[in-house]
This record gives structure tokens, sequence and C-alpha cells, in this order.
């Protein structure tokens, strides 16, 4: 990068939400834009998490932009190798490797009033652009817990998103830290590896059945061959998921035919009543993200397993002590903790009109316009923003309804004509998360009776919509001006005298930008 490059759009990320991002940039016709990855390859989650066992939990078809179909997924649920290999087809078929920075970390951004730009400082230089679009994802950020003890640990340590395949677990004592959607996909994999072990679990899942299989050739060809086939595969997989979606959002006790399923899938595997009842749940199902696994159970009744049905509370050498008092001694540790979702790191280099970081601005929790926009925080906007998650169906959906505002957000920029931002409103973000919240207190992620990673440290739910996929894609159809104030940079006086130019100037987080009314 050159020191005064500027590009129209900067999107940071080159996952699902930054690829998309790019892609319709260049459906709308703006050639005029970069992605800032910074890894040495695009992929996001699905390149960084490479553990054993990596696989979606969402179907192949579903998993997939509905622009960018692939006939020939060869699992019904597909591994991280088939899913990284399509996101980087899909940045090769749509051309977008001109546009691609990688091993471009960036520092910081700030926005510039006066200008009406972001300035971007990366790892590889500097830039500014009219327009940003953080794309980097709620799984991208690795969370492992401040455990006393765990710096003097004489073994080995990592989190499952920085899996280290140059360390051979083969006869080595193992301890697995959680129990969310990777530990379930690693136990049964290093099981036949490993010496012996050790589950620590504080809170047991909820586990159905995974139906999954090999995609067969005919299908393939049959896809390939009429494409329509892919289309309604992918609209029957999706119209399942929205009919479910009143069970979770408004009727949750109707969900105990659910945990009879996960309940018979456990105890065709475990037949030790004690461990049975460590594995139980006793939340309602759903609380928590549902994982499916026909492995997991069988793996933890192998005799070189031990669940501890306990969090991890310190470490005292090769001993692990759990809060229940069990002591553990293991060679290695593998922490499947999840990752900085209700406070993503890139917040802290976000530095918006008055001065203050996102990180500072959602101090007291996450709070966007429609799962897009923040107040102080003009022309920026996030792909999987603040409650924009999902708890049954796929992420994509939401990602391709985010790229609908983003496009119809440009288009409003260039009728608007000129040095123009869009900010918006205070009262409008916070009528929208009223909204949410309201519709959120009913939902089984609010009484389900768990703690989840959807809620943030004052018990609020940040992350996951409270609808269908249909809801919030009308939701984000388009930018509705009056939710936003329309900033302008005044116009620039040739040849004024150096004692005029500050004369009338305002003071204070300004910066000299006007303000107008928008529709004026």
């Amino acid at each position: 990068m050159t020191e005064h490059e500027h590009v129209r759009v900067a999107v940071i990320g080159s996952g699902f939400g930054g690829l998309g991002a790019a892609v319709r940039l260049r459906r709308e016709g703006i050639t005029d834009f970069v992605v800032l990855e910074r890894a040495g390859a695009v992929g996001g989650t699905w390149r960084d998490n490479s553990y054993p066992g990596c696989a979606c939990d969402v179907p192949s078809h579903l998993y997939s932009f509905s622009f960018a179909p692939n006939p020939d997924w060869p699992r019904t649920f597909s591994g991280q190798e088939h899913i990284h290999a399509y996101l980087e087809h899909v940045a090769d078929t749509f051309r977008l490797r001109p546009h691609i920075r990688l091993d471009s970390e960036v520092k910081q951004m700030r926005w510039d009033a006066g200008e009406l730009r972001w300035e971007i400082e990366t790892s590889a230089g500097k830039l500014t652009a009219d327009v940003v679009v953080s794309a980097t994802g709620p799984l991208s950020d690795p969370k492992i817990p401040d455990i006393p003890g765990i710096d003097t640990f004489p073994g080995k340590v990592f989190h499952s998103a920085r899996w280290d395949h140059g360390y051979d677990l083969r006869g080595k004592r193992v301890a697995m830290i959680g129990t969310g959607a990777s530990a379930i996909q690693i136990v049964p994999e290093i099981q036949r590896k490993v010496g012996r072990l050790t589950l620590f679990q504080r809170t047991p899942p909820w586990v159905m059945p995974r139906a999954d299989r090999a995609i067969t050739g005919a299908e393939r060809w049959l896809h390939k061959q009429l494409p329509f086939t892919t289309q309604a595969r992918r609209g029957l997989l999706w119209g399942i998921r929205e009919l479910q979606v009143q069970a979770f959002t408004k009727r949750p006790n109707e969900l105990g035919m659910v945990e009879s399923i996960a309940k018979r899938n456990m105890y065709r595997a475990i037949k030790d009543p004690v461990l049975r009842d460590k594995l139980t749940p006793t939340y309602r199902i759903g609380c928590k993200r549902i994982l499916l696994s026909n492995t997991y159970y069988p793996a933890l009744a192998k005799p070189n397993v031990d669940v501890v049905a306990s969090g991890l509370s310190e470490v005292r050498g090769n001993t692990l002590v759990a809060a229940d008092g069990t002591e553990t001694e293991v060679d290695a540790i593998v922490f499947g903790t999840g990752f900085h979702v209700t406070d993503m790191p890139i917040a802290d280099r976000v530095i918006g009109d008055e001065g203050h970081t996102l990180m500072e601005t959602w101090k007291d929790g996450m709070k966007s316009l429609r799962g897009a926009t923040a107040v102080g925080f003009p022309n920026w906007m996030t792909i999987i923003g603040p409650n924009t998650g999902l708890g049954n169906s796929s992420m994509i959906l939401m990602i391709e309804s985010q790229l609908n505002y983003l496009a119809d957000y440009i288009r409003q920029l260039d009728v608007l004509g000129g040095r123009a931002a869009l900010a918006p409103r205070p009262s409008a973000v916070g009528a929208w998360n009223r909204r949410v919240q309201d519709r959120m207190k009913r939902t089984v992620w609010n009484t389900g009776g768990c703690n989840s990673w959807y809620l943030d440290e004052n018990g609020v739910n940040t992350t996951v919509w409270p609808g269908t996929t249909t809801e919030f894609r009308a939701a984000t159809r388009r930018v509705d001006l009056s939710e936003y104030e329309v900033l302008r940079a005044p116009e620039r006086v040739e040849d004024e005298p150096v004692a005029a130019s500050g004369a009338g100037s305002g003071s204070g987080s300004g910066s000299g930008s006007e303000k107008v009314e928008a529709g004026a």
C-alpha cells in the first residue's frame, strides 16, 4: 500500500462475510475497493479452525451462497477442508484476488470528520476509505480463560482454533476444556490416539443425532445437469428451519419432544447411570446451541476417557484442579472455550467521530441499527453484527440479507452525491434494540435456564436474532434514510486568507462536518 492510497470501500476480513461483500460490490459496479485480510489466505474461521474432525453443523447446500451454488458438495454436512476450498473457489470465480490484500492486519481505523473518510492503519501500510465494511466475524478471536497457574504448565497448551498439527497426541494424557461445538468434534477424533483423555465439562450440551452421509455421484450429477434441483434442495432445507423458529422464539415449552430425541441419542451409547447423570442437561434444549454428533457419546464411553463434571479452576504444574476439587495429571491442554463474541476485539481498534472506540461505546452492551451500523461511527457497517446470529439455521442467509443493506447504503450515498456520510440516529438505534430485546424476552435463549455465550456480561442477549431469516431480510431490504443523519463536509474555499481560515469555525467533536436532516 502507498501512504496516500484511497479507496471507496475497505472490507475487513475474507471469510464468508468479507468475500460476500466483495462479490456484492462488484455486482453493484463498484471496483474501487480492497479486502484487508490479516492472514496469508482467505477463509476466515474456516481457514483457522483446522482441528481434527472440524465440520459444519448446517447442511452443505444451505451453508453456501445463493449466488454461488456448489453442486459438488461431497457430504450433507461438509468438513472444514471442503468449506475452505469453496471460499477459495468463490474468490477465484468472482475475480476477487486483485482486491484482496493478504497479511494486512488492521491495527486502527479512525474517522476523519473533516474529510468524511476513514483513516486505516494496517500491518502493511496506511490507506483511507469512504466506507468501511467490518466482516471480521464473531468466531475469529479465540477465548482462553484466565486460569491461575496456566502460564507455568510445563506441557503443551493450545486453543482448538489454533491447532498445533506439529504436536503428536499419540499416547499422551490430554485434557479437553469445554463441551461446545468444537469439543464434541475433537473428542471422538483424538480419543482413538491419546493415552488418556479427560474432558472438563462445566455444563453438558444437548447433542442430537447427526444425519450426515456421503452425497451420491448420481445426486451430484443431477445437481450439475439441472441446477434448479440444487436450488430446490436448498429451499427445502431453508423452509424446514424457518418452520422451527416459532418453537425457539415463542413456544420453548414445545421443545420437550426434541429433548426426548437427544436423550435417546445419549442412552444408546451411555449405559453407565453415573455418566448419564453427568451428561444430562438441566436446562431447556435450545438455550445453548444444539450440537450434532453420532460419535461424541460413544467416545465418552470408552475406557480411556474420564468426564469431570466441573470447570477447570487451577493449574499446579502438570496437575489440573477442577472447581469440585478433582485433580488430573496431563501432558497437554486443549481449550475448546469459544471466541470473543460479545466483546469482539476489532471494536477496540475502531475510533469514531467523538474519539471513542467502538469498545468504549459498547461498554454497556453491543447495540446497532439493524445489525449493521452504530451510533458515532458514520459510513461504518458490520457484517454479522449484534443480534444477527442464529440458533437453528445458516448464517449465510443473514449475511446475504446484510449484503442487501450494504448495497442500498452505497446507492443512497450515490444519490446524495458529493462528499457525504450516513450516521445512524441514536433514537433509531434505541428503537430497533428495544424491539429486538422485547421479542427476546420469551425466547428459549432467555428463558431456557442456561448461561450461554449468547449473553454478554450483563446477561443481555446481544447475539441472536429473535425471528425468522425472512423477517430479517425484510428488515434489511433497504436503508431508511429517516433513521440516519446525513453528514456533509464543508466546501473548500480556494485561496482563502490565512487570517480568516479559522473565523467562525466551531470547536469540539464536529471537526468541521455539517449535519443535514435526511431528505432535506
